[in-house]
């Protein structure tokens, strides 16, 4: 019992309670064994099966102790060798034993052998589909895993989930024949099944997009019977909204404009917003949030800002500070370095509304802060943030304890392509700002050889003389932190000798919060020419004087990563030039990414390319919560099935919402956390 016990742990392990559990954990691969090779037919590498009876088997105590034995057929002899046996083994291997024996042939010192391979009894008669080879634990065999699934599958056809509409409408095999098919294939299937071509692995992958589709939707229409605070635009002369429209020193753009209204339009709702407001690097996100939270505010609400990294919050703290203190409007600041006192500071102006607003990072979700009356949660890069921190800056919300939500704005750079838009994000609402504000100049982006680093140290001169600001960004070091900042020392330490009369700062993850700070304070002033930084810049840093940024190793980096840094420049009216540098031979993910950014500065078009060339994890971020949504479709392959599982979620939502529940039941799996987020 006790060994059964065990067992049932380690199924537990792979997430197998339940028989729909075992009937979806699918096979990786197949192995053939409905044939026998003869052992004259063999290939060094190529798995296969022979039959024959035991010459000799004997135990060997040189080099080392191990099981030999020799099977004959009547085409000739083949050597098995097992490095570790147990005494079972020796006995199933008795001379004059008809064996069969399954392995990889490999050459040895006397000619053909198997190591380890599998052997039983020549007596079985041959199996009539593919073996089925699947994900297993350590300590659970392979045996035991198919039989607890043979167990789980029964005799019984399983029941449909789908109406039989949306089966001849979208041409779909029937459940029970498509996952028998997938347990127990026939050889001829064999091609189809490993390209996931085969009609029962389309079944699957529709059943898992209309799973993720159907949940999805039953979570918004779930969001749309909590309530929230109610916050209708303010349109007076004295709302803070109208007066910090009047103060800042440009106009809105048109796509400004548009997103302020519909987050507006949102936010007068009596149940949450949750909105993502996707832009390209530099389009004006950071004011729009502004409205937003002073919109929250002209109705006695507070709204907090959390941004996943310090710098980046320290960003949004300084353009708050500056549109919102003129307006007599206090604004608490946390994050990891904030000293006690300032902090205890800081959280009783929360607690009590006397900051209406609050910037910080993931520190504004701690237990020790407690809102007075938090109506408006913005979340900027959202997919560097997990499901749990998201819910939890919800929870602090004005009517929380009533089970109510906050509005959530959530703000991203990275825009995010249409085929996961449609899937993994569409319980939210989405709002682009697809027009870069008035004033700002295109990025000419070049590539450039390592070889000819001098001429770009030149151009740098040329630059700074002109008055100028410049960039050096230091390559990404994957494998260490520490040879990532060393790096980026030697280039600093490398520059000021090369540009002399160039004040050269230095700014990277390891520096304190106030030593970045004085850093960037200097760059932002005038006071440093040529910021060399690691990818802490990535985001949020607003230099308008900066207009020339050299990226060094750019081959190393990723797609939406090099556009990121790309936008650091472009933000004045100078002409900005984003110089790629790399290293030869270059990889062919390295060419067309570079070929990407050299073409194109069109934010979602590179996303788009960016999913292609590396899938969908970048987007997903922590939104997976370390688990992936899709186990069997993929997002790229799949996107036409995702467009028919929209459509099938639609109709099923409208016409059939019991066969809704039978299929969430059969597919979720203990996953609903993904959908509260």
């Amino acid at each position: 019992m006790g060994n059964t016990s065990a067992q049932e742990r380690r199924m537990e392990k792979l997430g197998l309670k339940t028989p729909q559990d075992f009937i979806l954990h699918l096979p990786l691969r197949y192995e053939d064994e409905t044939r026998i090779d003869t052992v004259s037919s063999l290939v060094p590498g190529r798995w296969a099966q022979v039959e024959g009876d035991v010459l000799r088997c004997e135990v060997q105590g040189r080099p080392r102790r191990q099981l030999v034995a020799t099977v004959a057929d009547d085409t000739g002899e083949i050597g098995l060798r097992f490095l570790n046996f147990y005494p079972s083994q020796q006995r199933q291997l008795a001379v004059g034993t008809r064996v069969r024996v399954r392995g990889e042939p490999r050459g040895g010192l006397f000619g053909l052998e198997m190591v380890h391979p599998r052997v039983g009894s020549a007596n079985k008669p041959l199996p009539q589909t593919l073996t089925p080879v699947y994900p297993i634990t350590q300590g659970l065999p392979q045996a035991t895993l198919r039989r607890a699934i043979g167990e789980a599958l029964g005799e019984e056809p399983w029941h449909d989930t789908l109406p039989d509409e949306v089966r001849a409408r979208f041409a779909l095999a029937d459940f029970d024949e498509s996952i028998r098919a997938l347990h127990y294939p026939t050889k001829a299937s064999l091609p189809s099944l490993q390209s996931r071509t085969h009609a029962a692995w389309r079944r699957v992958k529709f059943d898992e997009l209309l799973a993720q589709q159907l949940s999805l939707a039953v979570a918004r229409a779930a969001r749309r019977r909590r309530s929230a605070p109610v916050m209708p635009p303010h349109t007076g002369a004295q709302s803070l909204s109208e007066r910090l429209r009047a103060m800042l020193p440009f106009t809105l753009s048109g796509a400004q404009r548009r997103v302020v209204g519909e987050i507006g339009a949102d936010m007068a709702q009596a149940f949450p917003m949750q909105r993502l407001l996707q832009g390209d690097v530099g389009s004006g996100k950071t004011v729009v949030a502004a409205l937003a939270a002073a919109q929250a505010v002209d109705n006695g609400y507070q709204a907090a800002l959390m941004a996943p990294t310090e710098l980046l919050a320290e960003q949004h703290l300084r353009k708050f500070s500056g549109w919102f203190e003129p307006l007599g409007i206090r604004i608490a600041w946390l994050s990891g370095s904030v000293g006690a006192k300032a902090r205890r500071e800081a959280l009783a102006a929360i607690a009590s509304g006397e900051a209406a607003l609050a910037v910080g990072t993931q520190a504004l979700i701690q237990d020790t802060v407690q809102f007075h009356r938090l109506g408006l949660a913005i979340t900027d890069e959202q997919h560097r943030f997990g499901v749990g921190q998201r819910l939890a800056l919800r929870q602090k919300g004005a009517l929380a304890e009533e089970g109510g939500g906050v509005h959530q704005l959530m703000m991203s750079a990275t825009p995010i392509p249409r085929t996961l838009a449609m899937t993994v994000f569409a319980d939210l609402d989405v709002s682009e700002i697809d027009e870069l504000p008035p004033g700002r100049t295109p990025i000419v982006t070049k590539l450039v050889d390592d070889v000819r680093r001098d001429e770009v140290i030149a151009r740098i001169h040329h630059a700074v003389a002109e008055g100028r600001q410049a960039y050096w960004v230091c390559p990404l070091v994957e494998e260490s932190e520490a040879l990532e900042l060393q790096t980026a020392v030697d280039t600093f330490e490398r520059l000021r000798v090369a540009l002399p009369g160039v004040r050269v700062g230095l700014v990277h993850g390891k520096l304190s919060s106030a030593e970045k700070a004085t850093v960037m304070a200097g760059f932002q002033k005038g006071e440093v020419d040529l910021l060399v930084a690691t990818t802490v810049i990535e985001v949020g840093v607003d230099v308008p004087n900066a207009s020339l940024m050299v990226i060094e190793h750019a081959e190393r980096f990723g797609l939406a990563q090099l556009h990121q840094l790309r936008g650091r420049v472009g933000r004045g009216t100078a002409e900005s030039v984003c110089v790629l540098m790399y290293q030869t031979p270059l990889s062919r993910v390295a060419k067309a990414r570079l070929r990407t950014l050299h073409e194109s500065t069109d934010g979602f078009l590179i996303a788009e390319r960016d999913l292609e060339l590396r899938g969908p994890g970048e987007f997903l971020g922590v939104r997976q919560s370390g688990e992936a949504l899709l186990r069997f479709a993929d997002l790229q392959d799949d996107a036409g099935l995702a467009e028919e599982a929209r459509e099938a979620a639609a109709w099923m939502l409208k016409e059939h919402r019991p066969a809704v529940r039978q299929h969430l039941a059969r597919w979720l799996r203990g996953r609903e956390d993904f959908l509260k987020a």
